[in-house]
C-alpha cells in the first residue's frame, strides 16, 4: 500500500521518507495520506477487536493495534512504542449529572505511560524520526509535549531537546523531561516564540520536530478516535468534545473519523466540539466570526496544556470542523477548575485542561446545543498529578479570579484525638 505526504491546501504530494512540515509550493500544512482504498476488505471491526488483549509488540499498544490506518507496511522492527494507548473509558453517572447529559463517556489519556495523550502521537513521531535515521529530536512545549518526547527519545537512544518558558510550567511535567535525559532549554519566551524558535532551530541543525505540526503526530493521535470507537461498539456517539490549544487533537479526530466512514467502521460522522479556554480562545473568535477574520492572542490562562495563542494546525481543525458540522466554545478559568473538581472528586482525576471538556459540554447543554438525550464522548488529556499545584491552590482558595465551587478544604487538626473525633463527626456525609 502506497503512503504520501499531502499539503492540505494545494494537493501537493511528497514523498513519505522526506523531512517536511509544510507545503514547499504553498506553505499549507501536511497530512499523511494513505490509499485507503487499497486496503483489505478483511479490513473490519471484527479485525480489530481480534487484537484486543495481544501481548506482544506491536498490538499491545493502542496505537499500533491499528497499523494498517496508522503506518501501513512498516516493519514491526521499526516501532518506537511504551504500550501506549489501551486508555480507559468511563462512564460516570456524577459527571453526567453536573453536565446534564443522560450519557456521558470520558476516555482519559493521561493513562497514557507519561501521562497524557501525546504519547499517541510520540510513538509515531519517533519511530517516524527513527526511519529517516534522525540521532536528535525537538519540540516546543507546555508540559506535556515535552514529557513524552523525553522519553520516547530515550526509548529510541536519541538526544530530546525541549523549548521551554521561563514562567507557568507545571512541576509535574518539567520533572518528567529532565528526568528522561532530555536537553531543556528554558527561554524568556511564550509557547508561541517557543514553537518558532524550535521551527528555525531544526532546520538548521537538521533536528527532527516532533510538535504537532509534524504530521506523523497526527497519525498516532487519530488512533484515540479508533480505539473509542473500538470500545464503543463502533457505534458513533453524537458529539465528541475535546480541549482546544494547539489543536492537533482535533485535526487528527477529524482525520481519523473520516478514515473510519470511508472505510466502513462507522456508519456516520459524530459532531465535534472543540473547547478552548477563554484566555486562549484564537480559534473560538475566529469560528465566532464566521472564519471571516483571525487574529492571534497572547495566552493566559490556568489551563497550561492549551495556553496557545497562535495554534499552528488551525487549517486542520477548521477542516475537521467542517466535516463533522462542528462547534467551537470557550470556558473560563472558573469553569474548567470546578469542571475538574468534578472530575476529580468521581476518583478519575484529570489536569485543568482536560475539564475544558466537561466544562465545555455543560455550557454547550446551557445553550441548547447539546441535548440532554445526546451520547457524549468528552476526551481527558492528561493525569491529575501533571499539576498538583492548581488542584491544590484551588482547594486551598489561592487561585485569582477562582471561587472555589466544590472545595475540599485540608482541615487542621491537634493533636488530641478528641479534637480528631469532633472534627470527623463535623464532617459525616
Amino acid at each position: 500500500m502506497t503512503s504520501s505526504l499531502q499539503c492540505v491546501d494545494c494537493a501537493q504530494q511528497y514523498p513519505i521518507r522526506r523531512v517536511l512540515y509544510a507545503c514547499e509550493s504553498c506553505g499549507g500544512l501536511l497530512d499523511v495520506q494513505h490509499d485507503t482504498s487499497a486496503l483489505s476488505p478483511a479490513i473490519s471491526p471484527a479485525f480489530f477487536d481480534g487484537r484486543l488483549g495481544a501481548l506482544a509488540a506491536p498490538y499491545n499498544s493502542g496505537v499500533w493495534r491499528f497499523k494498517e490506518l496508522i503506518y501501513p507496511g512498516i516493519h514491526d522492527s521499526a516501532i518506537v512504542s511504551r504500550m501506549e494507548g489501551n486508555t480507559n473509558l468511563y462512564e460516570l453517572p456524577r459527571v453526567a449529572a453536573f453536565a446534564g447529559v443522560d450519557t456521558l463517556f470520558l476516555k482519559h489519556e493521561g493513562e497514557n505511560p507519561t501521562g497524557s495523550f501525546k504519547d499517541r502521537g510520540m510513538t509515531t513521531g519517533v519511530t517516524q524520526a527513527r526511519i529517516l535515521g534522525m540521532d536528535r529530536v525537538a519540540c516546543a512545549s507546555t508540559g506535556n509535549t515535552s514529557a513524552s518526547m523525553a522519553s520516547y527519545a530515550a526509548q529510541a537512544n536519541m538526544q530530546g531537546i525541549i523549548f521551554l518558558q521561563n514562567q507557568q510550567i507545571a512541576l509535574g511535567k518539567l520533572a518528567q523531561g529532565i528526568a528522561f535525559g532530555a536537553t531543556c532549554l528554558q527561554i524568556n519566551a511564550d509557547f508561541d516564540r517557543n514553537m518558532e524558535l524550535a521551527r528555525l532551530a531544526a532546520d538548521k541543525l537538521g533536528i527532527y520536530l516532533l510538535n504537532s505540526i509534524n504530521p506523523f503526530r497526527l497519525e498516532g493521535q487519530k488512533s484515540i478516535m479508533f480505539e473509542a470507537l473500538q470500545q464503543l461498539r463502533w457505534q458513533a456517539p453524537d458529539w465528541i468534545v475535546v480541549p482546544g490549544g494547539n489543536l492537533g487533537n482535533s485535526s487528527a479526530f477529524g482525520k481519523g473519523l473520516r478514515e473510519m466512514l470511508e472505510i466502513g467502521l462507522i456508519d456516520r460522522l459524530p459532531r465535534l466540539a472543540i473547547i478552548q479556554a477563554e484566555g486562549a480562545n484564537p480559534l473560538y473568535r475566529h469560528f465566532s466570526t464566521g472564519f471571516r477574520q483571525y487574529e492571534p492572542v497572547k495566552a493566559e490562562t490556568i489551563a497550561t496544556a492549551v495556553k496557545i495563542g497562535n495554534p499552528v494546525n488551525l487549517q486542520k481543525a477548521i477542516r475537521t470542523l467542517e466535516w463533522t458540522n462542528g462547534v467551537v466554545e470557550e470556558v473560563s478559568d472558573q469553569q474548567i477548575m470546578d469542571a475538574k473538581a468534578i472530575i476529580d472528586g468521581a476518583g478519575v482525576g484529570c489536569e485543568p485542561a482536560s475539564a475544558c471538556s466537561l466544562a465545555g459540554t455543560r455550557k454547550l447543554v446551557e445553550r441548547g446545543v447539546i441535548k440532554r438525550g445526546d451520547a457524549v464522548l468528552g476526551i481527558l488529556t492528561g493525569h491529575v498529578l501533571k499539576d498538583p499545584e492548581a488542584t491544590i491552590a484551588y482547594h486551598g482558595g489561592r487561585l485569582p479570579d477562582v471561587a472555589p465551587q466544590f472545595r475540599n478544604e485540608m482541615l487542621q487538626v491537634e493533636d488530641n484525638l478528641d479534637d480528631i473525633i469532633r472534627v470527623l463527626n463535623q464532617r459525616r456525609p
